[in-house]
């Protein structure tokens, strides 16, 4: 276990739905839902829901950042939320709902600001930008049953995110949109069928199915990383097989009823693009999913080449004293 921590906090709106984009992510340590901002000590779920104490509904997140980098959380945050919203986010109106990014340290301050005026200057969205940008203050974790609320009820929990809006803005602003007419430009005949038709290529007649160098798979269209060499099982299948992705925030796994079959697809989560199917006949020792990837879904970027590649901050991955 790394020794190598920091805190990051965020404030997203409802806390139940700030947990799962963070969690279980390489280099997380630990996420905890609870209250900032305000000055009431000790303060509870009703009194913050009340906008009298000036606090707002945060999470607090341990990290390791040579694994998991604060540009890449304060990216994953920003693709949580409404940052032109000032009075809440989605069906939670109110002071205590409000976004904001507290840094703890200089650096965090200068990264936060930085990202927040590339967002403005992209024009993703019309309206100002008005998530703040404040120094950390006393952080207060909440009552246990909003810890890790995802997981412990996690068939409201998708119900709320989904019925609040979240779920639909997401989709809607921070999904990568990708003209048809450029990804065939940009895409190979297989790689635009299996991307972007659901197609599925030959099995043992691809080109990493029996790849055994060490690297790492990314997506064929974003450069996100999806597996790693670590992870990959000759399964006999002819298709290049895993037994877990990288960072489970990439990816989206889906109910496929397609071809009289009930299967897990495996989709790119930012350019929905097909990527394989996921399946429960892995190996047992390594938690028994087999993920079966298509090879024109992804492209692999040797170990020697992956920083050069701007990719050097996932070689702790062939260091077996950092891996998680």
């Amino acid at each position: 276990m790394t020794n190598n921590k920091e805190i990051a906090t965020f404030a997203g709106g409802c806390f139940w739905c700030m947990v799962e984009p963070f969690d279980e992510r390489p280099g997380i340590l630990k996420v905890v839902s609870g209250y900032t901002g305000g000055s009431v000590e000790n303060p509870t779920y009703e009194q913050v829901c009340s906008n009298t104490t000036g606090h707002v509904e945060a999470v607090q997140i341990t990290f390791d950042p040579s694994i998991m980098p604060y540009e890449q959380l304060v990216e994953t945050f920003w693709q949580q939320i409404d940052p032109t919203d000032p009075n809440g986010q989605f069906n939670d109106r109110g002071e205590s709902y409000q976004t904001a990014i507290f840094y703890h340290n200089e650096k965090q301050r200068k990264i936060a600001e930085k990202s927040k005026q590339s967002l403005e200057e992209s024009g993703k969205f019309s309206k100002p930008i008005v998530t703040e940008i404040l120094p950390a203050k006393t952080f207060y974790p909440a009552e246990e049953e909003h810890q890790d609320y995802y997981k412990k009820q996690s068939f409201h929990y998708r119900l709320y995110k989904k019925g609040s809006g979240r779920e639909d803005f997401i989709q809607k602003n921070w999904k990568q949109a990708l003209a048809k007419e450029n990804l065939k430009e940009k895409l190979t005949p297989i790689q635009y069928h299996v991307t972007q038709e659901n197609g599925t290529e030959t099995p043992f007649q691809n080109e990493y199915w029996d790849n055994e160098k060490e690297g790492i798979y990314v997506d064929i269209i974003s450069g996100n990383v999806l597996f790693s060499s670590k992870d990959k099982f000759d399964a006999g299948c002819g298709w290049p097989s895993f037994t877990k992705p990288v960072d489970p925030y990439h990816i989206n796994e889906n109910m496929d009823t397609s071809h009289g079959m009930i299967r897990t697809e495996v989709r790119s989560k930012h350019t929905d693009a097909h990527l394989g199917h996921v399946f429960e006949d892995g190996p047992k020792d390594a938690g028994g999913l087999r993920y079966c990837m298509n090879s024109a879904a992804m492209r692999f970027i040797p170990k020697d080449e992956m920083a050069d590649e701007g990719y050097e901050n996932y070689l702790y991955l062939f260091d077996e004293e950092d891996r998680q």
